[in-house]
């Protein structure tokens, strides 16, 4: 009895390590949240007074720009190369590379180096949401670096771009060491962090669910979950105590910079902790070093249990992959289509830009970031809640209702910023909006793609998990240029680009009521044969 007790304290004191991952990838996507007005005033505004080094901060901009878009590309080409023939798929990538290319050129490139309102707007969107490209690259390359160095050895990789990122982010003057001005120095080291939160979305929950006993996996993975919104509960007060009491001119000169460097603390904990836990026992199985995977099975799971898990995971080693289009393209379009409408309701708009957003409803800054605070409890809440839920209620039913209930949120906040209604209404709505997507579409979409895919094409959810990081880019980006645009905020008094969102929610609703099967309850082999049946019809 001692030993298992012993076991059982071993596999929390490693995943709670492992979930600081989690909570690292929340601290980081969410700190910049506080920092939005402050990044505007410092690095923005200074384009808009000096024409010569808004000139130079332009061609930078695309420079960096084209060599992110082409890193996207060719990673997208690779999931291309894995759906199609190799003659259709290099014409495939052919097209879209003369296309796109040639489109990207005339529509952006060939642009004159001057400050426009579309240009400054798009220069600010993203640098805020630059970070995202980071996880689009960290999340492709996760498998790739957990089968070569190991999980454990991908986290702490994540754990030192986390610390350099805040630091670089926090005072990039001082550690810009490329070719570039502080702005462009920023966007560097906001994707350098990017690369770590996609490395650790990846890596924390399969490090935790290779480490875990079988009879407690389901709950220790959805403890990572549980540490990315803590992460972003956590940053919204380090923000807000930053702030509190503060003018703006401190906040828009040193505040920033202590939000993103107070990032280095959990960072280095997470480093230094990690060190001290062990390679999971599949990692060490792979590597053929059997008898080190044996002792750690040993110490999580008894003596008795060890042997015959070291088994298994020798026996799934020889498992075959099928082709990615082996069970149709159904399956492939409705995961695509989930990680999308996840992102297009708005969620990280929120996230992301709250404190402007309330401040644009007419509050302090001390205000607005109480009101972020809330958000966070609120969204930490409700996704504990669906947690507990989804296995009762089943996917679709949460689903549908949680769109339903975004969009009535987001058409009403967009027209009560419409008719200038400030306070109350609009933060409720907020409030609202933020517990249904906790309740729905944020954890049972995770939920869903690992249920929906067969284990013969489980490769397919890296393309899901990009495509998400992908949409989740496009959003956060184009925020500005709707919310900033001074012909639709004549028009819409900052209302449009919420009535989107909204739009964006019913017809995600409609998507899961026509298209996605109900998984509650059903075994992957079930799955497999709801998508052989479809693919037959």
């Amino acid at each position: 009895m001692a030993t298992v007790t012993t076991s059982k304290k071993s596999v929390y004191l490693i995943t709670v390590v492992a979930s600081l991952g989690g909570l690292l990838f929340g601290y980081d996507t969410a700190v910049i949240s506080g920092a939005v007005g402050a990044l505007e005033n410092y690095f923005i505004f200074t384009l808009e007074n000096d024409s010569v080094f808004a000139a130079k901060s332009i061609f930078q901009f695309k420079v960096i720009l084209s060599i992110c878009v082409l890193a996207i590309v060719l990673l997208f080409s690779s999931f291309i190369l894995k759906f199609f023939k190799r003659s259709k798929a290099y014409i495939i990538i052919a097209l879209f590379f003369l296309l796109g290319g040639a489109l990207y050129y005339f529509q952006f490139l060939a642009l004159p180096d001057v400050l426009t309102e579309n240009l400054r707007n798009s220069i600010l969107g993203f640098m805020i949401s630059s970070a995202l490209v980071g996880c689009i690259i960290g999340a492709s390359f996760g498998d790739n670096i957990a089968n070569s160095i190991g999980r454990r050895n991908g986290l702490i990789i994540a754990a030192f771009l986390f610390l350099v990122s805040a630091v670089g982010s926090a005072y990039p003057e001082v550690m810009d060491i490329f070719p570039g001005n502080n702005l462009s120095a920023f966007i560097i080291y906001r994707i350098i962090g990017g690369i770590g939160v996609g490395l650790a979305s990846m890596l924390a929950p399969m490090y935790i669910a290779e480490m875990a006993p079988a009879d407690i996996r389901g709950k220790l993975v959805s403890f990572n979950q549980f540490a990315i919104v803590t992460g972003m509960l956590v940053v919204y007060f380090v923000n807000y105590f930053i702030v509190r009491g503060q003018t703006e001119d401190w906040i828009n000169t040193e505040g920033w910079r202590l939000m993103f460097l107070s990032e280095a603390i959990p960072a280095v904990l997470f480093f230094i902790f990690l060190l001290m836990v062990p390679k999971t026992p599949r990692f060490q199985t792979m590597k053929g070093k059997e008898e080190n995977a044996m002792k750690v099975l040993t110490k999580l799971n008894g003596p008795e249990r060890a042997a015959q898990i070291l088994q298994e995971i020798k026996a799934s080693f020889s498992r075959t992959r099928s082709h990615w289009l082996s069970f149709g393209w159904t399956v492939v379009v409705i995961g695509i289509l989930l990680s999308i409408f996840q992102q297009f309701v708005g969620i990280n708009v929120v996230l992301y830009y709250a404190p402007e957003i309330f401040r644009g409803m007419g509050m302090e800054t001390d205000a607005s970031m109480l009101q972020t605070i809330i958000v966070g409890a609120i969204n930490m809440l409700f996704t504990v809640l669906a947690i507990m839920t989804v296995d009762k209620f089943g996917r679709k039913k949460l689903m549908m209702i949680g769109s339903a209930v975004m969009a009535i949120s987001m058409i009403g906040l967009g027209f009560t910023l419409y008719w200038e209604v400030e306070g109350l209404p609009a933060l409720l709505l907020m409030l609202l909006y933020i517990a249904a997507f906790a309740m729905s579409w944020g954890p049972v979409v995770w939920v869903l793609l690992s249920e929906i895919f067969p284990n013969k094409i489980r490769g397919v959810m890296a393309v899901a998990v990009a495509v998400q990081w992908l949409a989740n880019l496009i959003v956060s980006w184009t925020f500005p240029m709707m919310n900033n645009n001074e012909a639709l905020v004549e028009s819409f008094n900052h209302g449009f680009s919420y009535w989107i969102y909204g739009v964006m929610a019913i017809l995600s609703g409609l998507f899961i009521w026509k298209y996605v099967p109900e998984t509650k309850g059903r075994t992957l082999e079930d799955m497999e044969n709801i998508w052989i049946r479809k693919k037959q019809d």
